[in-house]
């Protein structure tokens, strides 16, 4: 029987500004993700943020979250703006 209760699971929408496009954050996004284990997305915004979406555990999701605030060590992260979802099953991760 899965005892696991999900209120556990989360999912956050988070904005990440700064010099984030085209220094390979979305593929060190995902990469960290899978890792952990995080479903969701990253993609690319027309005025030069990186949306992240993030599904899974807690824990995971919150480290998720705070690697984002330092990204891969060719980016240049000014900023991030989260806020939470409620958790849904998602297959994944994609870079949109």
């Amino acid at each position: 029987m899965d005892d696991y209760q999900p209120e556990h699971r989360v999912c956050y929408r988070c904005l990440i500004g700064g010099q984030v496009q085209g220094v390979f954050f979305r593929a060190a996004t995902r990469e960290q993700a899978m890792r952990l284990g995080v479903t969701g997305y990253a993609k690319n915004l027309a005025d030069g943020r990186v949306e992240v979406f993030l599904c899974g555990d807690t824990t995971v999701v919150a480290q998720l979250r705070d690697w984002l605030r330092t990204g891969p060590a060719t980016a240049k992260v000014t900023g991030v703006a989260c806020e939470p979802f409620d958790y849904y099953p998602h297959a994944g991760f994609a870079i949109d």
